[in-house]
């Protein structure tokens, strides 16, 4: 499983926006961004309204939408590449492969509070695709796939205590849940309008298309 050790809290000072890489802390008053809204480091202070170039904006974008989703570059890059071989908008054709991606369709469900702990639990066979365990994050999850948590794994307090943040959810509506049979079935693909984000995927295509 790919790691990545950089603090998350200084990604999203360095991204000026909240990217949700830490669960329920990001919705607290520990929030690193709401304390101290601006980037890391020294001089974090006196650059947080510096003028930033195209590309530099470019980049920004790129780097929120890899970070949401806890990728490494040559990951994402793979994801760009795919979407811009497949008929449609790149854009709205890239954001739907990251959503259909096992560990983001986990935290969709709520079985996660961030994709960060539906990755470990995952790479940790606490999941079924089918009926069949699958312990690979980036898994590309299909519309009829039936998710659920193995019959070994529901017993545990991990696995207990997100079932039931279950009821506080709000249930996308392109994923069927059922809490009392600890599944899930992906109805279809997610619309454009269904993904809630501030990210400005068109800039992401043009900085892969320099």
């Amino acid at each position: 499983m790919s790691v990545i050790w950089e603090a998350k809290c200084k990604m999203c000072r360095r991204a000026g926006a909240k990217l949700f890489l830490k669960g329920d802390r990001c919705f607290s008053k520990k929030c690193s961004f709401e304390t101290r809204a601006f980037p890391p480091g020294q001089h974090g202070q006196r650059n947080k309204d510096r003028k930033i170039t195209e590309f530099a904006t470019q980049l920004r974008e790129k780097q929120k939408l890899r970070q949401t989703y806890h990728l490494r570059e040559g990951q994402f890059r793979a994801y760009v590449e795919e979407a811009q071989r497949q008929r449609g908008v790149t854009g709205e054709v890239l954001v739907q492969l990251l959503e259909m991606r096992l560990d983001n369709v986990i935290h969709r469900i709520g079985w996660s509070p961030s994709r960060g702990q539906a990755r470990q639990m995952v790479d940790h066979r606490f999941f079924t695709v089918n009926g069949k365990r699958v312990n690979i994050p980036s898994y590309a999850v299909r519309p009829g796939d039936v998710i659920g948590i193995h019959e070994s794994k529901r017993s545990t307090a991990l696995a207990q205590a997100n079932a039931g943040n279950l009821v506080d959810q709000n249930q996308p509506k392109w994923i069927a849940i059922n809490p009392q049979t600890f599944e899930a079935t992906v109805v279809r693909t997610p619309e454009p309008d269904e993904v809630s984000s501030e990210i400005d995927v068109q800039k992401i295509i043009e900085f892969y298309s320099r």
